[in-house]
């Protein structure tokens, strides 16, 4: 089925999956993962309501119990299923993507992540080859109220923001069901209403075209800093006060000033993060581990390795405090946090900035090829026989380290994309190495 991903359950509702695939998905969730009580959460896509409905009424048919809490974004979803101890749980959300999408985001006890290689696959295979007997023992739907708990749990981290202008882009996503509870009036916000058609813009702050509101409003009422996340909140995206985009991994090594300055420990990257954010990190005390792209492995790592906390170039920032897993509305806290301890020394969020970024990027390229494979395989073994690697990872596609630069090419887990991102000293260099990957990249078109 189209729809079955790496990380998670998603595509355009009725043409990539449809309601008798989510009910036999609730149908068989609960024997996948042993679950007698599943926990179930939703956005407000246009969708959600009726997706709901037919899930529940497979996970209530096989004999296990739903506890429906409701609208919610996904990181709330994760920490009750984890705080609360549920074996199952699903938020149904399609994330950044388009209106007409959606999806599940599937999660087992302690909140780990169920992706492709950890049960989506099987779950797959069930609701393909295996007929639907309805239990005779039906479970129920139970109103779970926990939003007021989480909100609680959220303020633990909140400081004095009163030094602080800050501008808050929801995108009529999940955010906005609590980020005034959280943070209250002060802020100046933008797109806060619910509206799962996305009608301002779509809900993935990675397109700089997104934030184009949130810029011109950051410059215009002359805040210290922009947030913006995502359709389910589990990503957040910043500008600073000059109206710049941030690139997403260097706020990794910002976050070190509010875990590392406490306690060193490791830390967790993607494969696509700024060499720069390594050098910074390790300047405060941490230990740096490089791993795959998306939560599904992440979340693993993070767990495994006893990190602190983690991020990636997408926005998801993943914290051993929460369970290992990711919130947007945490990481902005702990941002905001920071930044008004510097704002009283007299830093801007530019300057902070300014003291992690040291190389100049390309930023993640995106060609639309079929021979995959054969192109990263090319491009590694080109750029090989130019200069010889100080490091190749293997892992995520590529990543090859040489003296002055650096790239990755990895295939995209969810869109039919090969994605490419370089780095190097100087500009220069920049320019010419991503002109040779365009060349060879070009063959395979």
């Amino acid at each position: 089925m189209k729809a079955f991903k790496a990380y998670d359950i998603r595509g355009i509702y009725n043409e990539d999956f449809n309601k008798n695939d989510v009910y036999k998905i609730g149908y068989f969730l609960p024997e996948l993962l042993q679950a007698d009580n599943v926990l179930v959460g939703r956005d407000v896509r246009n969708s959600s309501d009726e997706i709901f409905e037919y899930l529940a009424q497979g996970i209530i048919d096989s004999g296990a119990n739903v506890y429906n809490i409701g609208i919610s974004t996904t990181p709330m979803v994760y920490y009750i299923t984890a705080k609360h101890k549920f074996a199952a749980s699903v938020q149904i959300t399609a994330s950044h993507n388009p209106s007409e999408y959606n999806g599940m985001k599937i999660s087992k006890f302690n909140a780990l992540p169920v992706g492709y290689d950890t049960g989506l696959k099987q779950l797959e295979e069930m609701i393909q080859t295996r007929e639907v007997s309805i239990a005779h023992k039906k479970g129920k739907i139970v109103d779970y109220k926990v939003k007021d708990e989480y909100v609680q749990f959220l303020k633990t981290y909140v400081q004095d923001y009163s030094n602080l202008k800050i501008a808050i882009d929801c995108s009529n996503g999940m955010a906005g069901f609590l980020i005034k509870k959280v943070l209250g009036k002060d802020p100046v916000y933008l797109y806060d209403e619910l509206d799962g058609t996305f009608p301002n813009h779509e809900p993935n702050p990675l397109i700089e075209e997104n934030v184009a509101d949130l810029k011109k409003t950051v410059l215009q009422e002359k805040c210290d800093i922009g947030i913006i996340f995502d359709g389910d909140a589990d990503r957040v995206i910043f500008v600073d006060e000059k109206g710049k985009f941030i690139s997403p991994d260097l706020i990794i090594g910002l976050m070190g000033h509010y875990f590392l300055e406490k306690e060193k420990g490791k830390v967790l990257e993607d494969i696509r993060t700024s060499k720069a954010v390594k050098e910074y990190v390790e300047e405060l005390g941490g230990e740096m581990h490089t791993w795959r792209v998306g939560r599904a492995y992440a979340a693993l790592k993070l767990r495994e390795i006893q990190g602190i906390y983690g991020g990636e170039l997408a926005g998801h920032y993943y914290f051993r405090d929460f369970f290992y897993s990711d919130s947007g509305i945490m990481a902005a806290l702990i941002v905001l946090n920071i930044l008004s301890r510097f704002k009283k020394e007299g830093k801007t969020m530019a300057e902070l900035m300014g003291k992690i970024k040291k190389y100049e990027s390309s930023g993640e390229l995106n060609f639309k090829i079929e021979q995959k494979a054969e192109a990263m395989e090319a491009l590694k073994d080109y750029f090989v026989a130019e200069e010889e690697p100080m490091e190749i990872l293997d892992f995520d596609g590529y990543r090859l380290d040489f003296k002055d630069w650096w790239f990755n090419v990895r295939p995209s887990n969810t869109e039919p994309y090969l994605r490419v991102l370089a780095e190097a000293n100087n500009e220069e260099t920049l320019k010419e190495k991503v002109g040779d990957i365009k060349t060879i990249i070009k063959k395979f078109k």
